[in-house]
């Protein structure tokens, strides 16, 4: 490989000044465009680049630059390696690690022989991992004043400003640039106007500056069939092989161009393909679409979708109209950041007026294309906005309104703008933009659906769930649900608080086995019946078993694991039943210290032919019992004793509340879960219940036994004042009388044999329970004027908070709650 590198500046590390030019045609040329990153590796690999050197994009980034291209010299007294952001660069470019350098180098080609490589090298400083862009050409591919003796020119630098059409010059660099986000490429840019434009030195006084030209390729292949044909005539007349027969010169005519600018566009729409799409995230995938157009296709892009599209409610219904509602969802461009914040802002809802443009290209659905707009014209589309200005944006710019379509169907549009300088929009822009468009839209249409259907999912998941924690003496809850990331976000994981009558509460959580909307139809079937069979009243083993055969009628795949717990917080015990679920752990108050309850495990519901046991655990006051599911300690490859052990941990950790230790838990394992498995997201859903076992005080509780007679009902009443008037109640006195002499009343008169039982509980309302040794549930009825029954339960449900009704071992249970003033909550709070 022979090789040659020259210096683009003079000794002050400046850009010379350029002599004086000759007016011609610029050097045309297909242009390889190649960025290194800090360690010697390729980041961005062009199209020009795979022509050139006969490597894919796929095949070239990652790997070292030195190995894909003869131009080692371009990687020469720049400081790659260092992993950092380099030196910083001053305004006068000095040190001698940040001169641009060009040179010439020799390539074997296996179907063109040998390749004299003109390449270009600028050192590059700034936040990204950009630290060398190298530009590089076949020789042979010159057109123009430079397309003689490829022997007389070399590859150098000078200033862009010296050159007529400066701006032009400048405002082809972005296109050349292999796709990356507008501020990286106006870095990029802005450095090589300031380190040089690349140039070709035809002579000492004589530089034109290097366009790059897509038509080449083709050219080329022309010019090697007529140099072929010339030696061919020249041995037929006998001519030395050194002299050329007379022929046409070899220019791109027409089509050449034509084919070359066709090409273009499809290599661009293909590399937007490759880059779009990579996510059914609805918001990320406008994002990439958007950004996809700048800077190589357009100045400035914004994207708009229709309010049902983003919100992800469906298909939208019908053509859009003046009063459909848009929302600006990104915007993209070239200018100083934030230049356009005020005049488009992300997030804007807007419609759109009738006469512009942007209302034609919505209710037509095809593109819509204005070379030029004049002061005129930008002035009478910006007179239809009350609310902007728009002229500084439109007015002396080219654009390109393109619908995103589906299925025939407008779900959004995007805006295309070049600034003044550059090339305007012309027919095959539209078609460009338009097949830009086509593509995008049906991107857009399956995150749309992606989209519509999680919500859909998450809406089911959330009716399955409890919404509203009940309010439960002695026992406060708190819950948290995570969906899974990577299965679906729908799971068969629940959880339930359920409260029971005598003050008590039931702690369920449930894992369906499986994923996606099976298992959570099979939840919620598994969750109601729980709830059922739990107003009952039956113990924790009976209904475990009760929902084992419940399983196995439903169906054969209907295998869940399921823990529950019933909490007595005046009694202070606990009683539970596991269904093959992960034991909770109980947190003591004492001394902080965390605990894995031992309990006997039993078979997954749905298993069939397995008893169930009740293990009786004693508490105090202050314990916190943790339930979970086992998305939030299992993690793949690793053993589940690892992450249990990790839960005990994080449980016993302090905390200012109940919400707080559930996050405490969530942080630790949720985090731990997503770092060991190395994924990028949970597989399962986690589910997590934490009830703080508060108690009630026995001096808080009064119960008495009366007997099977109605003069009862008149001591009962007593004992109800005496005993609030005791506890500071006596706002509340004549309420309870009432409610408790109607409950008593209907218990005497319904009990068999044994005695009745009255309770009051006193927590932040009032609890009375009426229990009796009859089975039937009393009904609420609607009584008339003379009937001399059927007015007890209605004048219960009129005075109460909440009442109900519940079945027990010896018959059933009549409770209510009444609500005590302020004052007297506070009392039972500190009591």
């Amino acid at each position: 490989m022979e090789q040659g590198t020259s210096r683009g500046d003079d000794e002050l590390g400046r850009v010379p000044k350029v002599p004086e030019q000759r007016a011609g045609v610029p050097g045309r040329m297909p242009l390889a465009v190649v960025v290194v990153d800090a360690d010697g590796l390729v980041t961005h690999w062009s199209s020009g680049a795979r022509r050139l050197f006969g490597r894919s994009r796929e095949q070239a980034v990652g790997a070292p630059a030195v190995d894909l291209m003869p131009v080692s010299g371009a990687l020469r007294g720049v400081d790659l390696g260092s992993g950092g952001a380099g030196p910083e660069l001053d305004d006068s470019l000095t040190g001698s690690m940040y001169y641009p350098t060009a040179g010439r180098a020799r390539m074997a080609d296996a179907a063109h022989g040998r390749v004299d490589v003109l390449w270009w090298a600028y050192p590059l400083v700034g936040p990204g991992p950009e630290r060398l862009l190298v530009l590089a050409a076949d020789a042979l591919g010159l057109t123009g004043d430079a397309a003689g003796d490829q022997e007389r020119f070399a590859p150098g630098f000078a200033l862009h400003t010296e050159f007529p059409g400066a701006e032009r010059l400048a405002g082809r660099l972005p296109d050349i640039l292999p796709n990356m986000g507008p501020a990286t490429g106006s870095r990029i840019v802005s450095q090589v106007l300031e380190l040089g434009y690349p140039v070709l030195e035809i002579s000492r006084h004589e530089r034109v500056p290097v366009t790059p030209d897509w038509g080449m390729p083709r050219y080329r292949e022309r010019q090697a069939r007529q140099e072929a044909e010339r030696r061919r005539v020249a041995a037929a007349n006998g001519a030395p092989d050194r002299v050329h027969a007379p022929d046409v010169p070899v220019e791109p005519d027409d089509v050449d161009l034509e084919y070359a600018a066709v090409r273009e566009r499809l290599e661009f729409l293909n590399e937007v393909s490759g880059r779009i799409g990579s996510s059914l995230d609805l918001a990320r995938t406008i994002r990439e679409v958007t950004s996809a157009a700048v800077p190589r296709f357009a100045d400035f892009a914004g994207t708009h979708l229709r309010a049902q599209v983003l919100a992800g409610e469906g298909f939208p219904d019908g053509p859009p109209d003046v009063t459909t509602v848009w929302h600006r969802v990104w915007v993209e461009h070239n200018d100083e950041p934030g230049r356009w914040d005020d005049t488009v802002p992300v997030g804007e809802s807007i419609a759109f007026p009738e006469h512009t443009p942007f209302f034609q290209c919505m209710v037509t659905g095809e593109p819509v294309l204005i070379p030029y707009i004049s002061d005129e014209v930008g002035d009478r589309i910006a007179g239809q906005f009350e609310k902007r200005d728009l002229r500084p944006l439109i007015n002396g710019r080219s654009i390109l309104i393109v619908p995103l379509k589906a299925r025939d169907v407008v779900l959004g549009f995007m805006v295309l703008l070049r600034r003044p300088g550059r090339e305007p929009f012309d027919d095959m822009d539209r078609t460009t933009g338009a097949e830009l468009a086509a593509r995008a839209g049906l991107v857009l249409d399956n995150a749309r659906m992606y989209t519509y259907q999680e919500n859909v999912a998450e809406t089911l998941q959330d009716s399955m769930l409890p919404q509203v924690t009940p309010r439960v003496a002695g026992c406060d809850t708190a819950t948290r649900y995570l969906p899974g990331t990577r299965l679906g976000r729908v799971g068969g994981d629940w959880f339930d608080s359920i409260k029971l009558s005598g003050s008590r509460t039931a702690l369920v959580v449930g894992d369906v086995m499986g994923h996606g909307l099976t298992s959570a139809a099979m939840m919620g079937q598994l969750r109601t019946a729980v709830q059922t069979m739990a107003a009952l009243d039956l113990p924790p083993a009976q209904l475990l078993r009760n929902l084992d055969d419940l399983a196995q009628r439903l169906g054969e795949h209907y295998l869940a694991t399921c823990l529950y717990a019933v909490y007595d917080p005046i009694g202070s015990e606990l009683l539970i039943s596991n269904a093959g679920h992960i034991p909770p752990v109980l947190v003591r108050a004492r001394d902080g210290r965390s605990e894995l309850l031992d309990l006997p495990t039993g078979a997954p519901i749905g298993v069939g032919g397995v008893p169930f046991e009740t293990a009786t655990v004693r508490v105090a006051p202050g314990d916190r019992l943790v339930l979970c599911t086992d998305g939030l300690v299992e993690v793949r490859g690793q053993d589940i004793g690892a992450g249990i052990a990790a839960l005990c941990e994080s449980a016993a950790h302090p905390a200012a509340s109940m919400d707080d230790a559930c996050d405490t838990i969530i942080r630790a394992l949720a985090a731990s879960s997503q770092e060991k498995d190395g994924r990028g997201g949970r597989k399962d859903d986690v589910a997590l219940l934490m009830a703080r076992l508060g108690g009630i005080p026995a001096d808080h509780v009064a119960q008495w036994r009366l007997a099977l007679d109605p003069c009862e009902v008149g001591r009962a009443r007593r004992l109800v004042r005496e005993r609030l008037t005791r506890w500071g109640l006596a706002e509340a006195v004549e309420t309870a009388e009432l409610l408790v002499s109607e409950a008593v009343t209907n218990a005497i008169r319904h009990a068999h044999t044994h005695h009745v039982v009255l309770r009051l509980v006193r927590t932040e309302a009032l609890l009375c329970e009426v229990s009796d040794d009859d089975h039937e549930l009393p009904a609420l009825l609607n009584a008339g004027e003379d009937d001399e029954f059927g007015r007890g339960l209605r004048v219960i449900s009129g005075l109460a908070r909440e009442w109900g009704t519940s079945r027990t071992g010896r018959g059933k249970t009549v409770w209510f709650e009444q609500a005590l003033p302020r004052s007297a909550r506070r009392d039972s709070n500190t009591g």
